[in-house]
């Protein structure tokens, strides 16, 4: 799968880095995968793996080529289905089939439909959506066709693949700490890793991530993560993950339905994975007192428009307002407050966002939020 994303650029942000002082800032550039967001890496791993199987499982038992075909379908707020597409279409005898909800920005249909997906818009919301997905699919293998359904995030390979941000965070800020005059690597250490949740693919493969890096041989990549506080953001009337995680027993709470800009945040509840995954994360710190944490940050939708704003100004990039909330804890003064004061006894370390990117956006659109948000 590795030919299927890319190794996304990490580049130290000056401005941000002068606000969050002082901690360095690092912003991980997954907005440049070739879909327009960080989802190709479990798109890649998914859709390699289940290729795998059908091929093994078609193998000399094959009438003629197009049997060999294989169908994967998809509900999506957008940026999964650009991504299982963009993936999909670069892997022989591979269709798909995209599910998307009424939310769904006209824009992302229409680069679903370029890029040869067949596009459904259906219900009010991603749940609807993915019922119809997962029915589609049912009724495929009942009729004897081959289909398969692929999540935008509860599925353990698309976790695999997403944690492969974690192993380039961890290799480009070694190389990136490396003294050519001395040759040694300047001790680094990751204090924060920010980044945004909808339904908890993302979060469950940084965890993953994380967690692999902690446990594996190289002990100078241990202790760069050892310690390193998680944060999940969310906007409010998206807070899938922050109802589940601060609930008293425990239980995935589901939201009554979704009332934020941030429309790719758009799951109801949030994967059962990612709050057990969290805790795990949770409780290494406290037993071992490293540090290690997660950490729910919701901000307004206003603080997320700041985030996309303010990223377009610094960086001369555009993201959209699901990507802003991982940019909101530094951008927002009352979130960057609390940020700094969570990390106060680990001042060397450094910040990394993961710029998960999203294709619902353009000038029209950031100048629209701007203007309805920051502008009132």
């Amino acid at each position: 799968s590795l030919n299927l994303f890319s190794t996304t650029p990490l580049i130290h942000s000056a401005p941000l880095s002068r606000l969050c002082h002082p901690h360095p800032v690092y912003l991980k550039l997954d907005l440049l995968q070739s879909s327009g967001s960080y989802k190709d890496r479990g798109m890649a791993h998914l859709c390699t793996t289940v290729q795998k199987m059908h091929n093994s499982a078609t193998t000399n038992n094959s009438d003629d080529a197009a049997t060999d075909r294989m169908k994967v379908i998809s509900s999506s707020g957008g940026n999964a289905g650009l991504a299982v597409t963009t993936v999909a279409r670069n892997i022989p005898q591979m269709d798909v089939s995209v599910i998307v909800p009424e939310t769904t920005k006209p824009l992302v249909v229409e680069k679903l439909r370029s890029l040869g997906a067949e596009v459904t818009i259906h219900g009010k919301n991603w749940n609807a959506a993915d019922a119809l997905a997962r029915q589609w699919v049912d009724d495929a293998k009942k009729s004897g066709g081959g289909a398969v359904y692929v999540s935008p995030y509860d599925n353990p390979l698309l976790w695999t693949g997403h944690s492969t941000v974690i192993d380039e965070i961890i290799t480009q800020l070694l190389e990136q700490s490396f003294d050519p005059a001395t040759q040694q690597t300047n001790d680094v250490k990751i204090g924060a890793v920010l980044a945004s949740v909808g339904g908890g693919g993302l979060l469950c493969g940084i965890l993953e991530g994380v967690e692999r890096n902690y446990h594996g041989s190289s002990e100078v990549r241990s202790k760069l993560v050892q310690g390193t506080k998680v944060v999940a953001c969310e906007t409010e009337g998206a807070a899938s993950f922050a109802a589940s995680f601060n609930s008293d027993d425990g239980s995935i709470v589901c939201l009554d339905g979704i009332n934020s800009i941030a429309t790719s945040l758009g799951a109801t509840s949030v994967t059962p994975a990612v709050i057990q995954r969290s805790k795990r994360h949770r409780d290494r710190g406290e037993i071992s007192n490293s540090g290690d944490d997660v950490i729910s940050y919701v901000c307004t939708d206003s603080e997320a428009v700041l985030g996309c704003v303010q990223f377009s100004s610094d960086h001369r990039m555009l993201v959209e307002p699901a990507c802003g909330a991982s940019l909101a804890p530094l951008y927002s003064d009352r979130l960057r407050a609390k940020l700094l004061e969570q990390l106060k006894d680990d001042e060397d370390s450094v910040i990394v966002v993961e710029v998960c990117g999203g294709s619902g956006v353009n000038m029209d659109l950031l100048r629209g939020w701007k203007e309805s948000f920051l502008e009132k």
